[in-house]
Order: C-alpha cells, then sequence, then structure tokens
C-alpha cells in the first residue's frame, strides 16, 4: 500500500511534538512491538519516552512479540483484526512482509526526516533501506560469548566461532537459538565452507544436509533459546559455557551487569532491524505511527539509543553523534559489532537470501529438533 501524496506532504510537516494533524485525527494510543530485554529498554529510553512527554495525552504499550511477528501479522491478516500499530522486525522479515503485502511501502523522503545538513533521509539510511517497507534504526551482530571461569577448559580460551563445534577442547553444554538462521552458516564455516560461498552451498540440499550434520555435532548438548533473555540467563546461572545472543544483550550481561562472560567477536554475524508499519490500519491509528515514526528515526534519537546500548545507528549523520553509556560514562564506541577490534573477521548476513528460503528451513529445522 502506497500513501497517497497529501498524506505524505502533510505527514512531512510533522516536528517533534508537532502534529500536522490538528483536530483529533491522531489516535492517543499505540500498540508497539519489539524484542524485550535490553534492546527494548534503549528504544524507550531514546525514543517513546521523549516522545510521550512531548505528546502527554498519548498513551503506548510495548508487545514483545518481535521474533514471531511474521506468522502473527499473517494470523492478523487473515482474521482480519490488526491489533498492532508498529512492528520491529530484523530485515529478512521486512522484506517478506513487504512481499506478503503484510507491511505498507513508504517514500522514505516524504514521511522521514533529513538529517541536520538537509541531507535526504534515502541518502542518509543510504543502503540499509534494504526494502520499500523497511525503516532502519540500527546495525548490530548476532555474536557469541563464553563463561571465562570454566575450570574444564584448563586455561584454554575460546578463539575463534569453531570453538562452538570443539567439545573436547571447550567441554560443557552449549545455548544457541532456535532458528536456522546463524546456526547453519557457523556450522558450514565450521565444516570448511569459505564466507563468500556459504549461502550457494546452503542453497543445495547436499549443503543443507551438510550443515545439519555438523550441528548434529552439538545438539546434544545445546540449549535452544526462543528469547534472548533465555541465553544470557543460562550463561549467567552456568548452565551452558558458551552460546549466542544479541552483541547488545552481551553488553548488558557483562558491562552493566558484570557477569563472568567474554566476547567470541569471530563470525559475528551482522543484520539489521527497524520499523515496519503494518498494512491496513485506520487513518487516526496511521497518523499517530508516522507522527511517532518521524520523531523516533532522526538523527538525534538514533545517535541517542547508542547510549543504552551498544548497536549502531542506521543514519550516516548519527555515527559522529555517538558519544558515552547514559549511566557508567564509558565511551560506546568499541562496543559497537563495527568496531574494527571487533570485525576483522565479520559476516554479514544475505537478508534476500533468508527472505526467500526461511520458510523451508524453519520447517527442516524444526523437524530436525524434534528427532
Amino acid at each position: 500500500m502506497k500513501l497517497t501524496k497529501a498524506m505524505m506532504a502533510t505527514t512531512a510537516l510533522t516536528l517533534a511534538g508537532t502534529s500536522a494533524f490538528a483536530g483529533g485525527h491522531m489516535a492517543n494510543d499505540m500498540t508497539i512491538v519489539s524484542w524485550g530485554g535490553a534492546y527494548q529498554a534503549s528504544q524507550d529510553s531514546a525514543y517513546l519516552q521523549p516522545y510521550l512527554a512531548a505528546n502527554p495525552d498519548v498513551r503506548a504499550s510495548w508487545d514483545e512479540s518481535s521474533p514471531e511477528a511474521v506468522a502473527k501479522l499473517r494470523a492478523m491478516d487473515e482474521a482480519g483484526n490488526l491489533t498492532w500499530d508498529l512492528v520491529d522486525v530484523v530485515a529478512a522479515d521486512a522484506i517478506r512482509l513487504c512481499d506478503e503485502g503484510l507491511a505498507m511501502e513508504i517514500d522514505h523522503d516524504a514521511l522521514l526526516a533529513a538529517a541536520p545538513d538537509g541531507t535526504s533521509a534515502s541518502e542518509d539510511f543510504g543502503d540499509l533501506i534494504v526494502s520499500d517497507c523497511f525503516i532502519p534504526q540500527i546495525a548490530y551482530s548476532t555474536t557469541n560469548a563464553y563463561r571465562t571461569d570454566v575450570t574444564a577448559w584448563n586455561g584454554a580460551t575460546p578463539g575463534d566461532i569453531c570453538a562452538l563445534f570443539d567439545l573436547e577442547t571447550f567441554p560443557g553444554t552449549r545455548t544457541l537459538q532456535r532458528v536456522p538462521l546463524d546456526n547453519l552458516e557457523w556450522a558450514l564455516i565450521c565444516d570448511g565452507v569459505p564466507f563468500v560461498d556459504v549461502y550457494d552451498t546452503l542453497e543445495t540440499t547436499e549443503g543443507q544436509d551438510r550443515a545439519f550434520a555438523k550441528l548434529d555435532t552439538i545438539k546434544d548438548s545445546t540449549i535452544w533459546w526462543t528469547s534472548a533473555a533465555e541465553s544470557i540467563q543460562s550463561l549467567a546461572d552456568g548452565e551452558a559455557v558458551m552460546g549466542s545472543s544479541y552483541n547488545g544483550r552481551f553488553f548488558s550481561a557483562i558491562v552493566e551487569q558484570d557477569q563472568p562472560l567474554a566476547m567470541l567477536w569471530d563470525a559475528q554475524v551482522y543484520d539489521l532491524d527497524g520499523w515496519i508499519i503494518p498494512t491496513g490500519l485506520p487513518e487516526d491509528r496511521l497518523a499517530r505511527v508516522l507522527d511517532f515514526v518521524f520523531f523516533a528515526t532522526d538523527t538525534q534519537r538514533l545517535a541517542d539509543q547508542s547510549k543504552f546500548i551498544s548497536y549502531g545507528p542506521a543514519r550516516a549523520s548519527s555515527a559522529p553523534l555517538v558519544s558515552t553509556h547514559a549511566t557508567l560514562g564509558i565511551e560506546m564506541a568499541p562496543h559497537m559489532p563495527t568496531d574494527p577490534a571487533n570485525s576483522s573477521n565479520a559476516f554479514v548476513q544475505n537478508y534476500m537470501w533468508w527472505a526467500d528460503y526461511r520458510d523451508d528451513l524453519d520447517a527442516r529445522f524444526q523437524a530436525w529438533l524434534a528427532q
């Protein structure tokens, strides 16, 4: 669904806390969908609370259903009952939802703020606009961490991603996300496939068999998480000794909570996260969402989020404004996945590939887990 030119022009006039939709045409309630935990808390601090302070009549609630966003939006569409107003998703899911007509296409330059120097939004976000429906917020990575106090390792320290599969040198339980993404890529990398050949290999039945065979070697030693909070808790409790989560979650556990964990940046998987607006919102709800999104994705707001979590802002103009942690006062740049010290062997996820293959590999992955 494309917005009308009139709607675009009107919304482009929206300023923080000053609506172009006067006379009660904007709804005063929003349901915003995100991922919970440290990431959602950073959104709340950087975007939502300042917006609510400027709009005291507005009420907003969080729904932590982003991991199931595609399935739930499909179900809402089928039932004709859309209860969400704005949804945070990863890039591949945004592409899927856009292709299925469940996310609204937008004109980024008409609906989003320009950079402070006048650079258009589309140029400021650049290649991170991977779909006509996607409004980028942050660049992050799924990476791994390990406990620093495992006596059974006899002083050995994991140095690369393949430590995940080395149960002899690094015995103990792993914790990995209950999805094929990242796990299949890491499995192939540790089975000798070069980064540049991973998706060509994974596109074949033989390549998929190879990845699942590698995962078989640690399947019985792995706790499969569905919420990032579960992986952090498993590691903090000592139930697992090594495993994956989002780099911002690990930052919170290590730096803010002083857990005995260390980052394993090798083969971290870069990804993007951002907003989609569900197709079919009533006019008053759509107007409110557009007003909020204009505010929440400007240069300063995206930079402000990095005060609370170690994710890189999606706007080029925001990067120079990244400074120190809001309460700890530490410099945030060295904790970003894109810092040179952390990114020497990073892996970039192929969003378009996963948009095409996700449903099939989800089905195979869940069947494999059930075996």
